[in-house]
């Protein structure tokens, strides 16, 4: 459809971006849907965007490469410019900051933080000169109030609030928002090898969440028309952090 929005999720083959993906997909989005590899898991999850009767595109690349980030969206955007950009793209590489390998730290800053400048320095401007969009950045819990063994992954996520608020200030003007979202413990593959009896008594809710939980908040950023919201961190932790 030529009047259909369309939605850029970064890292959105697998997980939280997948279930973003899907929802926003159902919203009557089309989907631009990066990946870094596994090309199995993004085929499976664009089948299943079209199945919604929307549109889809994968990209396949590491946005921790500026250059590889600009080759792959910088002329798709020359021709169509998301209305929506979501930046879910994370790896976490724990380890206690006494043992942390140089690599590890690197990693981890280079994909989960890195990777957002690399995102923005491509579509931003187009963004900017359509005065309008909505830019959904996913952090984490341990962005917020941080967790042992986690210093990398902390340091990027609170690292990815900090740009957030930083670059609402700036955009704003030009009819852009730009919100956070941070979920806390989701029931994911990065979260199956988590120690359930320790962590559950720690959450209000006493369950882990699901990935359309963080969905839903993120759909919801993307399609309320009547939307104040800007500069905010929306926790979805089931009062992990409260």
């Amino acid at each position: 459809m030529a009047n259909q929005k369309l939605a850029l999720i970064i890292g959105g083959s697998r997980g939280i971006g997948k279930a973003i993906a899907l929802r926003l997909a159902k919203s009557g989005f089309d989907i631009w849907l990066t990946y870094h590899s596994n090309h199995a898991a993004a085929e499976e999850t664009k089948k299943a965007i079209e199945s919604t009767g929307s549109q889809c595109s994968t990209f396949c690349f590491d946005i921790a490469d500026f250059t590889a980030t600009k080759e792959a969206l910088g002329k798709a955007s020359e021709t169509r410019v998301p209305d929506c950009l979501i930046y879910n793209a994370g790896v976490a590489r724990d380890n206690l900051m006494v043992w942390m390998s140089k690599e590890e730290w690197d990693s981890v800053i280079s994909t989960n933080l890195n990777g957002f400048y690399n995102i923005m320095h491509v579509l931003l401007f187009p963004m900017l000169r359509e005065k309008r969009g909505r830019i959904v950045i996913i952090s984490s819990t341990s962005g917020q109030i941080g967790q042992a063994g986690q210093v990398n992954y902390s340091a990027s996520k609170a690292g990815l609030i900090g740009a957030a608020r930083a670059l609402a200030r700036e955009v704003g003007k030009k009819n852009l928002l730009v919100n956070v979202v941070a979920p806390g413990v989701i029931e994911t593959e990065m979260t199956k090898g988590l120690p359930k009896e320790k962590i559950l008594p720690l959450i209000p809710l006493g369950r882990f969440g699901q990935a359309e939980e963080v969905a839903s908040v993120v759909n919801f950023l993307c399609t309320e028309e009547n939307l104040y919201i800007h500069g905010q961190v929306i926790g979805v932790n089931g009062g992990l952090a409260i």
